[in-house]
């Protein structure tokens, strides 16, 4: 029987799909996944075919010289799963390419269609919700492949690679190895620096007020003191980034403050201002992309990844609508649902007369798409929904119903009460003391949804003050005189970052958790708490970028460049001639870099000065190839790990630099004559050969538990640093060495390793004994077994072996006893097919091969 064959990115999403089709047409529907993307630009040398390695492009991927043609390449980890999607393509009658709706989606179609290169037709499959009626709907009317989206979408591609490829080797040269620039990335690392700098730059100011509690009618309310003798009294926004006061404010000391307080104990105090004000506050937009990954960051203390991750999986399964969207729109299925729900829940009170309409204050938003929202025309309750998902299923989901909800319910009303209380002390001195709070008679759409606030956002409190009127006597039960400091910006958190980004117009939402996931494993930014600190090589990175590439760290540029991709999308520009002047013209990116390597001073992009110490004595930290270190004069500190920028004062420098020289000499090495030290550092005593010069790292090593500072010998330190040890080799002649790590002793061979018992057989273990101890099967740290195993498929039709379902350190796993494979996006351990397993374990044999 002919067969139609349906291609998507994921295994959750097909197999949710083929429930949906099964019995649609009179042929066969069958339903594959591509796993992501099949094809990309050459990720290394090797990947470049051979008639191109010898071109000056080639590198790049990029053909510059002939319309930026780009060389595209089957992904290794994609080859077997092309050739199945070829055999699938040569049985069918028909291909759909189902992928997601949006620009990279389209993008994976055209490279589907280009790679597997169907003889029969083949239709472009679009959808915004995976419920049965919205794919039945897409089969039944396809179209073909957009080419204005999939040329947008590979000018971004290639746009990226030209500036990764052209800056990132810069970094390399004049930074540290490893580092990568990009178009999104170094804006974003730039935004949390330039942050950090205003800490760094910032000084505390002390200031004092005075707090009271009221009484009346028996309710008890606080007030803050805000006038003395006519002036206000000054809080933390009178005082500038130095710490001065710039305002005609009255700044109180502690002395002044605990006086005056003291000075009104007994005094009368009564209302001398009370203003009622209507209060209504409308509800908020259903989700887009930005604004859900900020919303559950703040709420769920969610990651960017975490929240698109688990978004992915709620889409797929088909619980919310498509979650990489820029418009805050609803379809009219979507808003009778929402009404019906509201009516349903909370009753007619909280049903508008008409529904409410949001428009995109995005720029460039695809206004085609709709919000985040519960998918189909009946809503599944949360309640409903947590029964059928794990916690963060369900909590994500609960999120976007109630926010979607929300957004379709009148405004909440009430009012907004402020009383001013006075009172003078009996030397004349006259006070006055402010009270507000806000009373809600009508909850509207708070009875389902409350947005959260950014730390530096204020809002009033919502408190219940008494009925009040000019004149009234207040009681007073405490009056308490209180020290306030002025603080320092608030560091960027994902969320503050992810809404900075978006109001630059830098960058696309549904790029930002990739970003923000980039930014920290190339270890420019790092977490503490959900605040991100800069490391110091991100100021260096920025630095030279800043000094040298301005236009490629320019908000406004990065944004104009992001307008400009975006209007290749519509037709208004031409991807050649775009790429061609940012990359050949006059002030291009190619010879942007060719004109200023040359007189880039790595010494001085690495340096950040601290100032000086009591002496006068320049601090500097260096950022070296081996990470970041402090500098004065000759002497030298190494910087611990995790201390962030502003937390590196000038005392904390001269203390890391003085421990520093605390070093205590040892010996002499008689083979390299170099002076071996005993030395402190973040994680305990060392003993180091030699001393640390620019670009050079001296050898160390770690105490063993066992030994002490006060009594280790110069024979001590040597055998401690002649680690590690050649043991010996093998039969196949691979090389077997002891080895201390971070969990103790152990023995390697190539991949191979195996714990020791104790630190001297470091010293003693004979080849013979490691051949022994590598022949045991390996144990996990801590485990004295391997784990139970979760469910048994049965043979493997590759090896004959029992294939089972386990978990491991780093997931779920399957495996045959001597081959172990990862499960991947979308695959469940608890419904994993021997068919699906065998994939995993024949993919993993392929790669263990090369």
């Amino acid at each position: 029987m002919p067969t139609t064959l349906v291609i998507v990115e994921s295994p959750a999403k097909a197999r949710t799909i083929a429930r949906f089709l099964k019995g649609r047409t009179s042929s066969d529907v069958v339903v594959e996944a591509s796993m992501g993307h099949v094809r990309d630009l050459p990720r290394s040398a090797s990947e470049i075919p051979a008639k191109y390695r010898d071109l000056p492009w080639a590198r790049l991927g990029v053909d510059y010289e002939h319309g930026f043609e780009p060389i595209y390449v089957v992904t290794k980890d994609r080859r077997s799963q092309v050739k199945k999607l070829k055999d699938l393509v040569a049985k069918s009658e028909a291909v759909y390419l189902a992928t997601d709706e949006d620009r990279e989606g389209e993008s994976i179609a055209w490279h589907l269609a280009e790679v597997l290169k169907p003889k029969v037709p083949v239709h472009r499959m679009v959808f915004h919700e995976i419920t049965e009626s919205a794919i039945r709907e897409a089969f039944d009317n396809p179209r073909a492949i957009d080419e204005r989206l999939v040329d947008a979408q590979e000018a971004r591609r290639i746009l990226d690679r030209l500036y990764g490829y052209e800056v990132s080797p810069v970094l390399w040269k004049k930074v540290s190895q490893g580092l990568s620039a990009g178009r999104v990335q170094s804006v974003a690392v730039r935004i949390v620096v330039e942050r950090e700098r205003e800490r760094l730059a910032f000084h505390s100011a002390g200031y004092w007020d005075i707090g009271a509690t009221f009484e009346h009618a028996g309710t008890e309310f606080p007030g803050t003191l805000n006038t003395l003798d006519g002036k206000r009294v000054a809080t933390g926004r009178d005082f500038d980034s130095n710490g001065l006061l710039t305002t005609e404010a009255v700044a109180l000391d502690e002395k002044e403050a605990t006086d005056l307080a003291g000075a009104l104990a007994g005094r009368p105090f009564e209302v001398t201002a009370a203003d009622t004000k209507p209060y209504r506050r409308s509800p908020y937009a259903p989700f887009r992309t930005s604004t859900l990954q900020q919303e559950a960051g703040r709420k769920l203390r969610f990651t960017s990844k975490r929240t698109m991750s688990v978004a992915q999986r709620l889409y797929e399964n088909g619980y919310i609508t498509y979650m990489r969207t820029d418009s805050v729109t609803l379809s009219a299925s979507a808003v009778a649902a929402a009404r019906t729900e509201i009516a349903r829940l909370f009753g007619q009170a909280y049903l508008p007369k008409s529904p409410r309409v949001y428009t995109n204050k995005v720029k460039n938003a695809q206004e085609a798409h709709e919000a985040i929202r519960p998918a189909g025309e009946h809503w599944k309750t949360p309640a409903q929904v947590a029964v059928e998902l794990p916690g963060d299923g369900a909590a994500l989901y609960e999120l976007i119903w109630k926010r979607t909800m929300a957004s379709q319910m009148p405004d909440a009303t009430g009012e907004t009460v402020s009383v001013r209380i006075g009172a003078t002390t009996a030397a004349g001195i006259s006070t006055e003391f402010g009270s507000s709070g806000r009373v809600i008679a009508f909850p509207g759409f708070l009875a389902a949804y409350v947005e959260s606030r950014d730390d530096d956002e204020d809002e009033t409190s919502e408190r219940i003050l008494p009925p009040l009127a000019i004149g009234d006597g207040v009681e007073v039960n405490a009056l308490l005189a209180s020290g306030h400091e002025t603080k320092p910006p608030a560091r960027f958190t994902e969320a503050s970052l992810v809404k900075k980004l978006e109001e630059l117009g830098v960058g696309r939402p549904s790029t930002y958790a990739s970003i923000l996931t980039t930014i920290q494993d190339r270890g420019y930014v790092s977490k503490r708490g959900s605040a991100l600190v800069p490391s110091f090589t991100a100021f260096a990175v920025v630095r030279l970028l800043e000094d040298n590439f301005p236009d490629l760290v320019s908000y406004a540029f990065t944004a104009h460049m992001e307008d400009d991709l975006d209007s290749i999308s519509t037709g208004d520009q031409e991807r050649i001639p775009w790429l061609e002047g940012f990359y050949l013209g006059e002030n291009g990116l190619r010879q942007a870099v060719s004109e200023r390597l040359g007189a880039i001073d790595a010494r001085a992009v690495n340096s950040i000065p601290l100032g000086s110490d009591a002496s006068g004595n320049e601090i500097v930290v260096r950022v070296g190839r081996f990470g970041p270190y402090l500098e004065r004069g000759t002497d030298r500190a190494s910087l611990p790990d995790g201390l962030a920028p502003d937390e590196l004062t000038i005392e904390h420098a001269v203390g890391l630099l003085e421990q520093s020289g605390d070093d205590q000499i040892l010996g002499t090495d008689p083979a390299t004559k170099q002076e071996v030290t005993l030395r402190t550092g973040r994680f305990g005593p060392y003993v180091q050969l030699g001393e640390q010069v620019e670009g050079t790292k001296p050898k160390r090593a770690s105490l063993f538990k066992s030994m002490s500072p006060e009594t280790m010998t110069i024979e001590d330190a040597l055998r401690l640093l002649s680690l590690p040890r050649t043991i010996g080799v093998d039969e196949a002649g691979v090389e077997i060495t002891a080895l201390s790590g971070r969990y103790g002793p152990y023995i390697q061979r190539g991949e191979d390793r195996r714990s020791l018992a104790s630190e001297d057989q470091l010293f003693s273990m004979t080849v013979e004994e490691a051949l022994a101890l590598l022949a045991e099967p390996p144990r996990r740290r801590g485990q004295s077994k391997a784990s139970e195993p979760l469910n048994e498929l049965g043979a493997d039709p590759a090896s004959g072996k029992v294939v089972t379902v386990r978990t491991g350190r780093y997931g779920p796993y399957v495996t045959d006893g001597d081959v172990n494979a990862s499960l991947r996006k979308g695959d469940d351990p608890g419904t994993i097919t021997l068919t699906r397993a065998a994939e995993l374990l024949a993919a993993r044999r392929e790669r263990l091969g090369k």
